[in-house]
């Protein structure tokens, strides 16, 4: 099962289109894309337009790849769960976000081999087919605490 998230804040069309483009291709494949007021009228995948948090979580664990933009909690979410996860990040250009924190976000997670990214909509439909061919896994897993590292960074900056 392929899981496709947007986040609650804004219609991400560019990416519900490209999977669901793609998806035609992928007929063995069941798809579920979480929405937000789309735009763009879905034809070849499953959406709902609201899940709790314990459906997400669901979604995320049944899920052989997550597709999502590319916001923290996604990213972070994916990451314990230890499953592969393609980004997209949202543009300002587009009206999808504010500014482009997320191609920062999406550039540094994808430098240090933390996960996929695809710039554009051609490139989401190639990753998803080389991830699914290749049979592709979560390139990196977190656990849900912080790194002493960090912990002995906040106590100093805190301290003085």
């Amino acid at each position: 099962m392929i899981f496709v998230t947007i986040g609650s804040q804004e219609p991400f069309d560019r990416l519900i289109k490209a999977v669901d483009e793609v998806a035609v291709e992928l007929k063995d494949e069941e798809i579920i894309a979480q929405v937000f007021k789309p735009g763009y009228e879905v034809k070849n995948i499953k959406t709902v337009e609201f899940i709790s948090p314990l459906e997400y979580n669901y979604y995320i664990e049944q899920a052989d790849l997550v597709i999502a933009h590319a916001g923290m909690g996604t990213i972070l979410s994916v990451l314990q769960l230890e499953k592969p996860l393609l980004v997209f990040p949202r543009l300002s250009k587009f009206k999808e976000t504010r500014n482009d924190h997320q191609v920062d976000t999406a550039e540094w997670f994808e430098k240090n081999n933390y996960l996929y990214v695809a710039y554009s909509e051609q490139e989401v439909k190639e990753k998803i087919r080389s991830i699914l061919k290749n049979k592709l896994g979560s390139l990196h897993k977190i656990d849900g605490n912080a790194s002493p590292e960090l912990i002995n960074s906040i106590k100093h900056f805190i301290t003085e």
